[in-house]
């Protein structure tokens, strides 16, 4: 570590001396630098930056120079130190290697060269350079739609960067977090991990990075369709670049407003901001940021309902990526074509375009790209009237987003076996636990149901034997009335009978006695006889 940066200082003051005495662009200093190197070493990390700031067309001829010269001297130098700095130089060409495969849309080959720099990185324990492997593998991922995968490696580059306490390179990692995040739908995880990265950056002072950042949190709005707050985060990140002079950042930016533009249908806004990022493009010579533009522009002209120009700028772009051989790009170009074509009626030039962009979405392997083309196709058929074809595209299309949503929704932990089994783990204690409450709660309410039913049949009882007592006192009560009742009528026929016997005592004690009225009547009558 100490060697490469004694050889970062030496290219440094080359670098300042030749731009100074020569008044030269920084490409040609580092050129003028390279051809003035005197030890492989210097010319090594010279090599680095100017494959960092060459063309499209011009930096794989640096990397090639990198390669063969690291080769050379890591197996003819006995020092472990220089060899050491010599693979670190090798597997950063193979690292290149596998950028530029996996941008022609090669991802084999990408991925093998891309595990190729992470070998050698690993056997001389380059943290740094094993950080930036798991990276590019992880976006390889996520450029595929393959979520888990993407986030394991991002996840590890992301843990070692935290241990060597890189601060830029955790930036940027929670920045591709973020990013998996958002395209996944998870809002509020991508906005914890872009918000992490927007801090880091600004702790660090880094001003590309903040804008990085804060482009990224614009995004995030964009896929909730909130145009405002992505406006206000690409507008913030764009005074950054202007200020830092970031020309293919600013480029960058201007598309992103263009894009918002278009989305709130200021359609002349938004070409002026297309139109801004593509003279940008060109003027740095980056021909895929161009195609990229250019693009923009055809799509905008096609929601404009001017089909003529909308074609010809697509056709621009697919020339330019054909030239580059960026494979993605011409799916993308060819597919946007067809969609013209089809609006314009040339059916049958259409189809052939979108078999065109299909072939090679499917070569790719991409599900978006292929879900896309289908999509395209489908209702190039359902005009062609070939509803055998229309039913096979539109199986295909539902294929396509079904794999992807698939891919989306696999849980994250899927990354670390351990973290599985732990959670399968806990599901199962989980599982367990609701099986035992479960039980509990309906022993509890089977014990609740028996304390109801006692409750209930004890309440009975005791007003049956409520009403029995009751009954049984209302009876006593009556019988003491009729006891009573039945000694009042006694009493009562005591006193009648006493009261007859008294009557008749008196009634004995005045009447006259019967043989005394007779004997007197017998009297009256002798005495009559004789008058």
């Amino acid at each position: 570590m100490k060697e490469s940066k004694k050889y970062f200082i030496l290219l440094a003051f080359i670098y300042f001396a030749s731009a100074a005495f020569c008044q030269l662009n920084p490409l040609d200093s580092l050129k003028q630098a390279l051809n003035a190197a005197k030890h492989d070493t210097t010319r090594c990390v010279i090599l680095n930056e100017l494959i960092e700031k060459a063309s499209d067309q011009d930096w794989q001829a640096y990397n090639d120079q990198l390669l063969t010269l690291a080769k050379k001297n890591s197996e003819t130098t006995s020092n472990t130190s220089l060899k050491n700095f010599y693979l670190r130089q090798v597997a950063n060409a193979f690292n290149n290697i596998g950028y530029g495969e996996q941008q022609f849309g090669n991802n084999a080959k990408a991925l093998e060269y891309f595990k190729k720099s992470l070998v050698i990185r690993q056997n001389i324990n380059d943290r740094s350079g094993i950080a930036n492997s798991y990276n590019e593998i992880g976006t390889m991922f996520n450029n595929e739609g393959n979520i888990p995968k993407a986030l394991e490696y991002f996840e590890k580059s992301l843990k070692i960067l935290q241990e060597i306490q890189d601060k830029i390179g955790l930036g940027y990692a929670f920045n591709n977090i973020g990013l998996v995040y958002s395209s996944e739908g998870n809002i509020e995880k991508a906005l914890e991990y872009l918000h992490a990265s927007l801090k880091v950056n600004e702790e660090n002072l880094s001003e590309k990075g903040i804008a990085i950042s804060l482009t990224s949190i614009g995004n995030v709005y964009v896929v909730q369709k909130n145009t405002e707050k992505a406006l206000e985060y690409f507008l913030k990140s764009l005074k950054i670049r202007e200020r830092i002079n970031d020309q293919t950042g600013i480029a960058n930016s201007l598309d992103e407003i263009g894009g918002i533009y278009k989305a709130q249908n200021k359609l002349e806004l938004s070409l002026e901001y297309y139109q801004k990022s593509l003279k940008i493009q060109e003027q740095i010579n980056d021909a895929y940021g161009v195609a990229i533009s250019l693009n923009s522009i055809g799509l905008l002209y096609d929601k404009m309902g001017d089909l003529k120009q909308a074609l010809a700028y697509d056709q621009r772009s697919l020339k330019i990526r054909e030239q580059i051989q960026d494979k993605e790009g011409i799916a993308y170009s060819l597919n946007s074509i067809a969609k013209t074509l089809l609006k314009k009626g040339e059916v049958n030039k259409a189809l052939e375009y979108g078999n065109k962009s299909l072939s090679l979405a499917k070569e790719l392997g991409y599900p978006n790209n292929i879900r896309n083309s289908a999509a395209i196709l489908k209702n190039i058929y359902i005009h062609k009237n070939n509803y055998q074809k229309v039913f096979e595209m539109y199986e295909l299309e539902i294929k396509m987003a079904d794999s992807t949503n698939n891919q989306k929704t696999q849980k994250a932990s899927i990354k670390k076996q351990m973290q599985y089994d732990y959670e399968k783990k806990e599901l199962l204690m989980k599982a367990e636990q609701d099986k035992k409450d479960v039980i509990a709660k309906e022993e509890l309410k089977q014990k609740e149901k028996e304390r109801n039913y006692f409750i209930a049949g004890f309440a009975l009882v005791a007003l049956l034997a409520l009403f029995i007592l009751r009954g049984y006192k209302q009876k006593q009560n009556a019988n003491k009335l009729i006891i009573l009742q039945k000694h009042i009528v006694e009493e009562k026929q005591k006193e009648i009978i006493g009261s007859i016997r008294y009557a008749k005592r008196i009634q004995t004690a005045l009447m006259t006695n019967e043989s005394y009225i007779e004997k007197t009547l017998n009297r009256l009558h002798k005495h009559e006889k004789k008058q």
